[in-house]
């Protein structure tokens, strides 16, 4: 289920993006990092001439057994009521789902509280519940392995799913009380960072809270003991079911040659986990922006990354990601919409 490697960049499309970008009526290189991007959409694809329109809005959401420990400013009915809003239409990434005419879908890999008819019902939200959230790792193991599989074969489905319905580009995003906790304590595992310089107020701790926070992910790290060099058993040890979920989602986006554009904290911490089970996801990650996360700084690190944005956010759902988007749909369009020199009638040294 976890692929042994991915498709390789088409190094010819790539060529010949570049060929055409030099032939456009601007200087070489004057556009700089979006000819850049550009050429990394046209590798990816394997198309002199990507398109990342229409993209797919994925968001996976799971409930975390760790924040029976107070480690969120908001309790944990919170989840299942903002499933309830995706489905609705009412949350941020419904409106840039709106915006980009994006194919939006609501992945339930492990919600607790049971759904209302209406949102249960809804045709954006595809069951796949591994399980009624994930066990408190100050006591259990978050999951089990095969669970930590189960959710990422949901998410790949999910990306494939969104392949066949003809979108171009991935952009997945999550919802899950304490998912932060969850997302900083994998980190630790999978970085060796210290836990103090992960840990950030998630959605309005203050600083007693953080300090909590930070005491309950160090007390649950002793007690699991997870192995930095067993990505999955950190997954299962101390991951959650969406963070898994998007790791799967990851991976099964690779396997269709989608561009894969990365969210914040929580979403870079599940690329790292793909990363590190099948090195060659790299290639495919696109990173939309810079949370106010702490440990997201760690987690680009990690994945050598430079976001496209800074916008100081810190929402998740895969609001960065949407607001990123028509960087890559820029890049689109300049290959493919802007003239040639010959097309102009202008000569290239003029």
């Amino acid at each position: 289920m976890i692929p042994d490697r991915l498709p390789p960049l088409d190094s010819i499309a790539a060529e010949r993006a570049v060929r055409r970008l030099d032939q456009l009526t601007k200087p070489p290189g004057s556009l700089g990092r979006l000819e850049r991007l550009a050429v990394e959409l046209a590798a990816i694809q394997g198309e002199s001439l990507p398109q990342v329109a229409p993209p797919a809005m994925l968001v996976f959401a799971a409930d975390h057994g760790v924040a029976a420990e107070g480690v969120s400013a908001f309790p944990q009915e919170v989840t299942v009521q903002m499933v309830a809003n995706f489905t609705a239409g009412g949350a941020a990434i419904n409106v840039f789902a709106r915006q980009h005419a994006a194919h939006l879908e609501v992945i339930d890999v492990g919600v607790a509280t049971p759904l209302p008819d209406g949102a249960a019902r809804h045709p954006r939200l595809v069951n796949e519940k591994v399980r009624l959230g994930t066990a408190n790792m100050l006591e259990n193991d978050a999951m089990t392995r095969d669970e930590a599989l189960q959710a990422m074969a949901a998410g790949a489905r999910a990306a494939k799913r969104a392949a066949s319905a003809g979108s171009r580009c991935l952009i997945i995003g999550e919802m899950g009380i304490a998912n932060t906790t969850a997302s900083s304590a994998l980190l630790a595992v999978l970085t060796g960072g210290p836990v103090a310089g992960l840990v950030g107020n998630g959605t309005g701790l203050d600083a007693s809270g953080v300090a909590h926070k930070r005491s309950v992910i160090e007390r649950a790290l002793a007690a699991r003991r997870p192995d930095r060099n067993d990505p999955l058993g950190a997954l299962a040890a101390v991951g959650g079911l969406e963070i898994a979920a998007m790791a799967g989602a990851f991976l099964g986006g690779a396997e269709q040659r989608l561009p894969l554009l990365v969210d914040g904290f929580i979403a870079t911490v599940a690329a790292l986990v793909g990363r590190r089970l099948c090195p060659g996801l790299r290639e495919y990650l696109i990173f939309g922006h810079r949370s106010q996360e702490p440990g997201h700084e760690l987690a680009l690190k990690a994945l050598d990354a430079r976001p496209l944005l800074d916008f100081g956010l810190r929402l998740g759902e895969g609001t960065g990601a949407a607001l990123a988007f028509p960087l890559l749909d820029s890049a689109c369009r300049l290959l493919s919409e802007m003239a040639t020199f010959d097309d102009a009638g202008i000569g290239a040294g003029s």
